[in-house]
């Protein structure tokens, strides 16, 4: 009996060497995963110095820029002030394009009823000659779509109900709050798809052939869309088309091409 406790008891003390150890060694690995993210924190902010011009005037490059930003946690667009904000500006640029972008998208939300694609409001806001300068640069900054999607995520956390959502190839853009469920989504991608009807244009006989559904549902999914101005009824016939016009628009000017 006396051997049994005795194992017993060297038992216990080794478990407790092990689980002080081990808190030894998870210590050390968090102090060198620290030191690690300090390190490419610094030898990031010396990357953004050398190449400060090119984050600041090439979208491809400063889309690159910021995906390497993101597993640090390096927002530089939260930082319009202190070093981040004072060193790129891109802080202060992406909120001047989050404005122009919502402004194009309230403009526009009688047409579209609140769905615009990121290629139409880039677009206008070239057509209006808009530009965008740096804090300290006289120069102006050309602008991507990537960029407008990224001034779409700053809007988004404002809870404005600005959001981004793909459609096929398209991207697009709404700016109302209305949340669009799977079906919604579905009728946009047969609309988006060419092969059943016109570019941007739905029936219940083009959702039958691609979704295999019936009127009922079909007639429920676009009352919605209809209600809100997001689609547009157009009776020809005796047959009923719906125009996406956030998505015709794109659709006619290619035909044109």
């Amino acid at each position: 009996m006396a051997h049994r406790r005795r194992g017993v008891g060297v038992g216990r003390a080794g478990a407790a060497v092990y689980a002080r150890k081990a808190e030894e060694l998870k210590a050390i690995s968090l102090a060198s995963a620290m030191e690690t993210v300090e390190k490419l924190e610094v030898k990031l902010a010396e990357f953004a110095k050398t190449h400060k011009h090119a984050i600041q005037h090439d979208p491809a490059f400063r889309a690159k820029f910021l995906d390497m930003c993101a597993p640090l946690g390096v927002d530089p667009l939260s930082a319009e002030k202190g070093f981040w904000g004072s060193m790129l500006g891109i802080g202060e640029f992406y909120y001047e394009l989050s404005v122009k972008v919502a402004e194009v998208c309230l403009a526009s939300r009688s047409r579209n009823g609140g769905i615009i694609r990121v290629s139409e409001v880039k677009d206008i806001l070239t057509q209006r000659g808009t530009k965008f300068s740096f804090a300290d640069s006289k120069s102006k900054s050309s602008y991507s779509e990537d960029d407008i999607i990224t001034s779409v995520k700053k809007l988004s956390k404002l809870g404005s109900g600005f959001r981004t959502i793909n459609v096929g190839k398209a991207i697009l853009i709404v700016s109302v709050p209305e949340e669009l469920d799977d079906d919604h989504m579905e009728v946009m991608n047969v609309a988006e798809d060419d092969g059943n009807e016109a570019y941007g244009v739905v029936t219940t006989d083009s959702m039958e052939r691609a979704l295999g559904w019936d009127e009922e549902r079909s007639n429920r999914a676009l009352e919605l869309l209809l209600g809100k101005g997001m689609v547009w009824l157009d009776v020809h016939r005796g047959e009923k088309k719906y125009w996406f016009p956030s998505l015709w628009k794109q659709g006619s000017a290619t035909s044109n091409n």
